[in-house]
């Protein structure tokens, strides 16, 4: 994968912006990678890239390209990195699966090839999950695992914090534009977190959060992570999305034993390939080390055998 250039990547967000015949951003990026040029899909699209007329009939609509090159150099300058999926720095983890996003916006520490593990689940959460959640955190951090979560309240917070408390590396995917916070609450974890760990999105840099931009982030963060761990949720929780979404993705779910006795779909889930039940956060984490175990076998077998 070449590392692109500024026309490459102007060329891209114009097509974001103008979603020629309706193209959904999913299907934008995986024209670009087979094609191997933004530019190449753009010109067949037929987005302007110089200068279109305007109702009034006069020339001076600046184009998207030219638009696009405008931010590209502002965020330059930015407190964040603009990293496309067609840069050297972009996740590798989130190319390995469909509908990855076509780029992000990131503060922090990026690290290449971490081994992140999902701590998800309610934002009204109880006591006893809360707690639960801060438990499996520092047993992940203590196993040297990244503890990866979406920075909401309740489960997303607790996870968060335990990790940070305890010395550990947290990253923050967000529902929402790099520039802002949500919930307000948690401004001080967000700056935290970027000076300690890494935040992540998806979204342009100041986009507010909505509805349909959550269950996005989850669908990344379930491709960022080597697992998703949901410790608390309801019937209708975004948690159920990752967990349903990183099956999709061939990524493990564990799932806290009162999950998948108390929801229909956990229940649904139970029994499914790669969905794993666990009792307790010394089960959770004896699981996740099975996991990522097991992957580097299979990840060292594959070089033995194509060497």
């Amino acid at each position: 994968m070449s590392c692109w250039d500024d026309e490459e990547r102007a060329a891209l967000l114009a097509l974001l912006r103008a979603r020629p015949e309706n193209m959904t951003w999913s299907r934008i990026a995986s024209d670009v990678a087979d094609e191997g040029s933004a530019r190449a899909v753009l010109e067949r699209c037929g987005v302007p890239t110089l200068f279109e007329v305007d109702p009034s009939g006069f020339h001076d609509t600046k184009s998207e390209v030219e638009s696009a090159k405008e931010e590209i150099a502002a965020w330059r300058s930015a407190e964040f990195d603009f990293i496309t999926f067609r840069d050297h720095e972009y996740p590798k983890q989130l190319r390995e699966v469909n509908q990855f996003p076509p780029f992000v916006f990131v503060r922090g520490t990026l690290v290449p090839g971490e081994n992140a593990v999902s701590v998800v689940g309610s934002r009204d959460a109880s006591k006893w999950a809360l707690d639960t959640a801060a438990d499996i955190s520092a047993g992940l951090v203590g196993a040297g695992f990244t503890v990866l979560s979406g920075l909401a309240s309740g489960i997303d917070t607790a996870a968060h914090n335990a990790a940070l408390e305890n010395g550990g590396r947290t990253v923050a995917v967000l529902g929402n534009g790099i520039r802002r916070v949500y919930p307000a609450a948690n401004r001080e974890l967000q700056e935290r977190i970027v000076r300690e760990g890494m935040v992540l999105s998806q979204f342009w840099p100041d986009s507010p959060p909505a509805k349909h931009t959550f269950p996005m982030r989850n669908a990344t963060m379930s491709a960022y992570g080597i697992a998703t761990i949901v410790v608390e949720a309801g019937e209708h929780s975004g948690a159920r999305i990752q967990a349903r979404t990183a099956v999709e993705h061939g990524r493990p779910v564990i799932l806290l034993d009162s999950v998948a006795r108390g929801t229909d779909w956990g229940a649904a889930l139970r029994g499914q390939p790669g969905v794993f039940v666990a009792d307790g956060p010394r089960a959770v984490v004896s699981t996740a080390e099975r996991l990522v175990s097991g992957k580097q076998q299979v990840e060292q077998l594959l070089v033995t055998t194509s060497s």
